[in-house]
């Protein structure tokens, strides 16, 4: 796919597993297993997917996964499968090796969306993108420093910390463009201030959402996670957005999904659903 400049790939990782039921809150389990099988501990597969953007001179990373260097209780507790698709053997595989990567764009600093930002070196966590500057809203920062007792196990400084102690973390006010094509959309139902973002030219729009929507599941407005620290918030925040993606058709990018990468979406008289399907990037 190419949107303005970029040339734009999905990076799979590691998949792993997250309790169905914290998946889809309210929803009854009866109706997301159809979609997500669970298994015998009720954990459904997530994916930890990114999204490369090659254009000019840049080469920008959105999201970098659960990375590695976890120890076996963790690594059993949230079921990692694929280990052999690193985030790095992934890009690698796109001839771009950790240095070359230019910016790195964070939703937020959950394990599961930062975990690769850092890696282990020689007993010492490091950038794993020494060249990079990083992204993520200030506001956000300051509440992973300082997170509540309920989304406390979601945050690891490790994997976050070195990026502002070596200098490569910009910490950014409000909505934000990084250039002409590539907008930083603020949003607090799931945690405060992550940003989702837009990839938009005259004539596409895809939107990279995060933990908004993590499966394509989660379509239907009241398939909220309970993890969301505000679920109405992000009931309201779903509501704002749908309409411009079903006028615009724009592709919907699934960080979790385990097998759809994106999809457009409508709406008739019993809600909104999916429209096309893609399980690689047209």
């Amino acid at each position: 796919m190419k949107i303005g400049k970029y040339n734009l790939s999905a990076i799979d990782t590691v998949t792993f597993g997250l309790d169905g039921g914290a998946m889809f809150g309210i929803i009854p389990k009866p109706l997301w297993q159809k979609f997500n099988p669970a298994d015998e501990q009720n954990r459904v597969t997530l994916g930890a997917r990114s999204l490369l953007l090659e254009g000019g001179n840049r080469k920008i990373l959105i999201d970098t996964g659960i990375g590695e260097n976890w120890d076996e209780k963790f690594k059993s507790i949230y079921r990692f499968d694929r280990i052999e698709n690193t985030l790095i053997s992934s890009l690698q595989k796109k001839n771009i090796n950790p240095d070359q990567v230019t910016d790195v764009i964070l939703t937020h600093l959950h394990f599961d969306h930062t975990g690769g930002s850092t890696s282990l070196v020689n007993g010492k966590w490091e950038p794993t993108f020494p060249n990079a500057k990083y992204y993520v809203q200030k506001g956000h920062y300051e509440w992973a420093l300082n997170p509540t007792d309920r989304d406390r196990a979601s945050f690891f400084q490790n994997r976050f910390l070195p990026l502002y102690e070596h200098g490569l973390l910009n910490l950014i006010n409000q909505d934000y463009k990084i250039d002409d094509e590539i907008d930083f959309i603020i949003i607090n139902g799931h945690t405060t201030a992550q940003q989702i973002i837009k990839i938009s030219d005259l004539s596409n729009t895809l939107l990279y959402c995060g933990d908004l929507l993590p499966f394509s599941s989660h379509i239907p407005l009241p398939y909220i996670m309970g993890y969301d620290l505000q679920p109405l918030v992000t009931l309201q925040e779903k509501k704002n957005l749908y309409p411009n993606a079903i006028e615009e058709n724009w592709f919907l990018f699934f960080e979790h999904d385990p097998e759809v990468i994106a999809a457009t979406i409508t709406k008739n008289d019993k809600g909104y659903y999916l429209k096309d399907v893609f399980t690689e990037l047209p």
